[in-house]
């Protein structure tokens, strides 16, 4: 089973673009959003993925997850089946120190939010936290993107 261990923060500032080192835009919509097994389809940029995550740990920094590619195409035909409402973002990769952090600015009801997550080996593994990095609010499920496609930021 593959573990996913992350910490994802609010950013406060738009410093990390000219630091990023890549971005790719994201299109991804949920086939089911039940925090037991959510199961994602997406396009970063030209290709496609299905992606299945289980419940996360009490902390909300561990969760069970597996990914497959699968064709553009067939991510296409899989949004028009998915629960309302598609999760539109760019996701830019920034190193800090010896980890890479994802940042995602959104668009459309998410638009104005923009959070980044880190990928660690373990729950307590340091790591270099940038200037630009605001609020942790790893856990809190409001900021999960299963969520912000029910309720979006532009709602709260």
């Amino acid at each position: 089973m593959a573990q996913e261990i992350e910490k994802k923060f609010l950013v406060k500032s738009e410093d990390f673009k000219s630091l990023a080192s890549k971005s790719t835009r994201i299109t991804q919509g949920y086939l089911s959003s039940i925090p037991e097994r959510t199961v994602r389809v997406r396009t970063k940029g030209d290709r496609g993925f299905i992606t299945i995550k289980g419940i996360g740990s009490a902390s909300g920094a561990s969760r069970y997850e597996w990914e497959k590619e699968i064709p553009a195409s067939e991510v296409e035909e899989l949004l028009k089946i998915c629960e309302p409402g598609v999760i539109d973002k760019t996701r830019y990769e920034v190193k800090a120190g010896n980890h890479t952090f994802e940042v995602d600015e959104f668009y459309g009801e998410n638009q104005g939010l923009t959070v980044a997550e880190v990928e660690l080996s373990s729950e307590d593994e340091g790591f270099q936290k940038p200037d630009w990095l605001g609020a942790e609010v790893t856990g809190d499920t409001k900021y999960y993107n299963s969520m912000l496609m029910k309720h979006p930021f532009t709602k709260w």
